[in-house]
């Protein structure tokens, strides 16, 4: 007699997140390349041996239950599980990850990424490398989840996780910067926050699933959420609102007069950061991972990730 549990295999736990991914079972269907009936069925026979049902049909989307949720998010942190398996049983034999994924915080410098990458690939390793975007708690986040093996820029305090580890990447400073035509860009200094409250701010979206951050606001005030610090930078430039920006991304623009820096009354805003992985030890440490932590060693390169924008 076939065990509830047999359904739960690889293929069926993707199969279920691509619905959810994708909202509906035809959408789904799509990108599996399957036949909609087909999916539809499996559906059908996961839920008839687990005796739940998954997914609202009622609606014209695909709404997963709250059975349907719980087995979804289970879902995804099994296969998380079992894909660091795999990739420790080849790490054990050839000493190389197989795939190694970086996540980088808006506020590190892009051009200096793409040098270390190239740096890697002139090595010659099997590895092959992947580049998540983050930001604030969200950066550490896709670590923590098992969703990279390494978050640099990370702006936020670590949990106390096992084999959870950190080192400090340096301190960047922020500045309150406006376009010229703005009309914080002539207003008294310092500028109180009464004043701040009549305009609005540009905010970059914390990336984080669950609640995340927000940083230089003030309760109540207008604001304009983009989901990049590049695009946020796009936004100022325009005029479209004031905030902090990186004093390194922001400088080219304030030498070339396209921003304004103002004093605000606001304390002013320095953030450490840090970068963080997950060690078992060093004789179960991958090889990129270890390439990765000896540059970072290096004062030069995080100095360079931190104030090499203008480069970009």
């Amino acid at each position: 007699m076939q065990n509830a549990g047999d359904m739960l295999t690889p293929d069926n736990l993707r199969l279920l997140q691509a619905i959810a991914t994708h909202g509906s079972f035809a959408a789904a269907a799509r990108a599996l390349a399957l036949v909609p009936s087909a999916l539809t069925y499996r559906v059908r026979q996961i839920e008839q041996q687990l005796d739940v049902l998954l997914f609202d049909r009622s609606r014209r989307q695909a709404v997963a239950t709250e059975a349907g949720r719980e087995l979804l998010a289970e879902g995804e942190r099994l296969l998380a599980e079992m894909d660091a398996v795999a990739q420790r049983v080849q790490r054990v034999a050839t000493g190389w990850e197989p795939r190694f994924t970086l996540s980088v915080d808006g506020v590190v410098a892009r051009t200096t990424m793409l040098e270390l990458i190239e740096a890697f690939y002139a090595i010659g390793c099997p590895t092959r490398l992947r580049w998540r975007e983050g930001t604030l708690t969200g950066t550490l986040e896709q670590l923590t989840r098992g969703q990279a093996d390494l978050a640099i820029g990370v702006a936020v305090e670590a949990p106390p996780l096992a084999n959870l580890r950190t080192a400090p990447l340096g301190d960047l400073r922020f500045v309150f910067a406006v376009a010229p035509h703005h009309p914080l860009a002539t207003a008294d200094e310092p500028i109180a926050d009464a004043e701040l409250m009549r305009h609005r701010m540009v905010a970059v979206a914390d990336s984080a699933l669950g609640h995340g951050v927000t940083l230089g606001l003030l309760p109540g005030q207008e604001v304009l959420t983009v989901q990049s610090l590049a695009t946020k930078l796009r936004a100022q430039l325009r005029g479209l609102g004031a905030g902090y920006l990186p004093q390194p991304m922001a400088q080219p623009y304030i030498d070339a007069g396209q921003l304004v820096v103002r004093e605000v009354s606001r304390v002013a805003r320095t953030t450490r950061l840090s970068y963080a992985w997950c060690d078992f030890g060093k004789r179960s440490r991958g090889r990129a991972l270890q390439w990765w932590l000896d540059h970072l060693h290096s004062p030069i390169t995080r100095r360079a990730l931190l104030q090499g924008h203008h480069l970009a």
